[in-house]
């Protein structure tokens, strides 16, 4: 049976939605057929762990989350030989100093204005993360501001209207999802999540 492994480790900043984030990650993987494992130990990233997972969801995690360098090597091992992973809001606060870590992500996290309702467009509806969704919708949530655009390097899925709310300050067509590669790994990250 396939495996999903959950990182949702803290050292900064820790979103109060990381338990309901965690349950809603395993009732879907249940319905999906797959095992899920949730975890805060970063011991867990050795080549002989990660290789049980099909894919794994960095769940909020902030801060620094790895404690060494061969926790760092294995989890490039496993996306660069074509592990999945998916990114959640806070990931892109995490490992802010090791620059594969912001190309696995694919945005670095610079700041937000309060969380406040705003208009999500969808740019590629024929993603499997956005194919259910209409054009656009109100949502409230925390909206990322990212260090640079990431719609330089991966192919955005969601954007959000910053005329819609306030504070914004990256500009038109301001990403918040999206999917890449790196090596062989297929990648995903949503700034949604608060």
């Amino acid at each position: 049976m396939p495996s999903l492994l959950v990182f949702s480790k803290t050292t900064g900043y820790r979103h109060e939605s990381i338990p309901a984030g965690v349950a809603a990650v395993s009732e879907i993987g249940a319905g999906l057929g797959l095992t899920v494992d949730a975890t805060e130990d970063a011991d867990m990233f050795d080549a002989v762990n990660l290789s049980r997972y099909a894919a794994m969801v960095f769940l909020s995690p902030s801060g620094t989350i790895f404690e060494t360098d061969a926790q760092r090597a294995a989890l490039e091992s496993y996306v660069v030989s074509g592990g999945g992973f998916v990114g959640i809001h806070a990931a892109s606060t995490a490992e802010s100093d090791w620059p594969f870590y912001g190309e696995l992500v694919g945005g670095r996290f610079k700041s937000h204005p309060p969380a406040q309702p705003a208009t999500v467009i969808v740019e590629d509806g024929s993603h499997p993360s956005t194919a259910h969704l209409g054009s656009s919708w109100t949502l409230a949530d925390e909206w990322y501001e990212f260090t640079d655009d990431p719609r330089l390097r991966v192919h955005v899925l969601l954007s959000v209207d910053e005329s819609t709310y306030e504070g914004g300050a990256m500009g038109q067509g301001h990403p918040i999802a999206w999917q890449h590669t790196v090596g062989a790994g297929r990648c995903f990250y949503t700034a949604l999540g608060h």
